[in-house]
């Protein structure tokens, strides 16, 4: 009886632990927003980086 309920609760304790992809997603997301406001230091630099941004997209789409 003592064994099944320390497997019962040795299983309960296996789910209860996270999978860590919504922080791997997350700090990933970050990493790049930091990336992206580091690069463009005005407004008129992140002006040029979404025009540049679009072009390339126009440009792949032909």
């Amino acid at each position: 009886m003592q064994n099944a309920k320390h497997r019962a609760r040795q299983r309960a304790a296996a789910r209860a632990v996270p999978f860590p992809a919504r922080e791997m997603v997350l700090l990933t997301f970050l990493a790049a927003l930091a990336a992206m406001l580091a690069g463009c230091n005005t407004v008129e630099g992140a002006g040029q980086d979404v025009r540049a941004g679009g072009r390339a997209i126009e440009r792949a789409a032909d």
